[in-house]
């Protein structure tokens, strides 16, 4: 668990681990551990290490445990929280794309059950990254403050993700405008 004799520029164990909290904040231990190809211990052992030393910070929600470079703000985290898991990164967004779709059209949209919908949205609510809202007999979802920074912190840290999103909207977009002037 020694940082000694690695050949790591930053520190050896601990630089690389420090090093990739910063290209993916918001990540958790096994991502960690996977992704740096590390013993268990080691990365819990190191994450101690730099939290203590004020490097990284971290936050818990349900079961994961999300680490940040030190200095990133609270909504930013939990923004980062969120790109960081596929399913409610995908709602997230299509949330932003489509402004308030229902329940039914994200279930839809997504391929999860009403269920997972349902935990998904309690999570982001609880987030404070969108509001419900009554329509009828519908429940609608938009995002809530300011959607640039979402999509500001997608594109910053999760580039290949942006460039998927990016070219579903440019697609919508001359979608839209093709079927204006055909009218």
């Amino acid at each position: 668990m020694d940082d000694e004799g690695s050949q790591h520029p930053q520190g050896g164990t601990s630089g690389r681990i420090h090093g990739y909290i910063r290209e993916n904040p918001g990540c958790h231990l096994r991502q960690i551990k996977e992704e740096l190809e590390l013993a268990m211990g080691t990365v819990q052992y190191q994450l101690d290490r730099l939290e203590k030393a004020g490097k990284i910070s971290s936050t818990r929600h349900g079961l994961y445990r999300y680490y940040f470079p030190a200095g990133m703000l609270d909504n930013e985290k939990d923004i980062l929280q969120v790109l960081s898991q596929e399913t409610a990164r995908e709602i997230l967004m299509f949330i932003i794309e489509q402004g308030n779709p229902t329940h039914t059209e994200i279930s839809g949209k997504i391929m999860i059950s009403s269920a997972s919908v349902n935990w998904h949205m309690r999570r982001l609510m609880d987030l404070d990254l969108i509001r419900e809202e009554k329509d009828g007999k519908y429940k609608r979802y938009r995002a809530r403050g300011d959607s640039g920074l979402i999509v500001a912190m997608l594109r910053t840290y999760y580039p290949s993700t942006w460039d998927i999103w990016s070219n579903r909207l440019a697609e919508m977009f001359l979608s839209l405008s093709r079927g204006g002037q055909e009218s």
